[in-house]
């Protein structure tokens, strides 16, 4: 009788924790490629340990290759958060995505540049010849650059890399004569890489990217994870990973996170108004 009670028991105690785990859920959260695999993962994975341990709620690195890989698995929704400026046009915010927060860097601008050495002074010196770019879905370092060159007529052969680490790799190694990025992105090469490039062109100002929900969150959970984002910045241990993180990768080192909504994004609803089809 007592082993059967004992018995029951563990079984009772058992099914409680498989409960628990399968309630326990765990959410996959995508930043776009801005670096290549090895300093994105870098960056992001202490500060999604941190954001998992101060909100209670499981968070998971799930990059692509690619930039636009990683936007694949959004579009396909493969994953709950996201770290993005790829989800504006009027197409993909019927996909119900929600701004809770943004990372504070100075303003992004577009950038067309050359090496520093380079002959090329000016961007109408640009058509015909081969630009590189991270990938096509790159709002502010492919489709704002496209764009403006589509407004002059100029004609150029774009390639895609994959990322921007990739692209200034190609640009420096003489595979292409100017590259598409963001102004952040451009500095942080000449921080860590030492390149020293020559601004061609430069578009307004932008917001850098948005921290992003599915609709799928519990709000119990979205509130948790927004709140420990943007705490992290007055939390002393939460500031010390980001200022290593920054260094990383050549961000500003003051970077944080802080409340955001969709307003704060008008400026690239504005754009998809009056950009070319093809970059909609």
């Amino acid at each position: 009788m007592m082993k059967r009670v004992l018995w029951a028991m563990i079984v009772a105690l058992s099914a409680h924790a498989g409960a628990q785990a399968q309630g326990a859920a765990v959410y996959r959260f995508s930043p776009v490629n801005q670096w290549d695999i090895q300093k994105t993962a870098a960056y992001w994975n202490p500060i999604i340990k941190h954001v998992s341990e101060k909100s209670g709620v499981k968070l998971e690195l799930k990059i692509g290759r690619t930039s636009a890989d990683t936007t694949a698995y959004v579009l396909t929704q493969e994953v709950e958060f996201v770290f993005s400026n790829h989800l504006f046009s009027p197409e993909r915010e019927q996909l119900g995505w929600k701004v809770f927060g943004r990372r504070w860097t100075p303003p992004l601008q577009g950038q067309l540049a050359v090496p520093a050495n380079s002959p090329i002074t000016k961007v109408e010196e640009l058509k015909g010849q081969e630009v590189v770019f991270a990938g096509p879905e790159a709002f502010v370092g492919y489709k704002l650059p496209a764009a403006h060159l589509a407004s002059k007529g100029i004609d150029v052969k774009p390639v895609f890399a994959g990322n921007q680490n990739a692209a200034f790799a190609q640009l420096f190694a003489g595979k292409a004569k100017a590259v598409g990025s963001n102004s952040a992105l451009i500095d942080g090469y000449t921080y860590r890489e030492g390149k020293k490039f020559r601004v061609l062109w430069t578009s307004d100002n932008f917001h850098d990217l948005a921290l992003m929900a599915s609709g799928k969150v519990p709000e119990k959970d979205l509130k948790a994870v927004a709140s420990a984002f943007i705490g992290m910045r007055n939390d002393p241990v939460g500031k010390a990973i980001l200022v290593k993180a920054s260094e990383e990768v050549g961000l500003d080192a003051q970077a944080y996170f802080l409340p955001a909504t969709g307003a704060d994004y008008a400026a690239y609803r504005k754009f998809y108004q009056t950009a070319p089809a093809n970059l909609r």
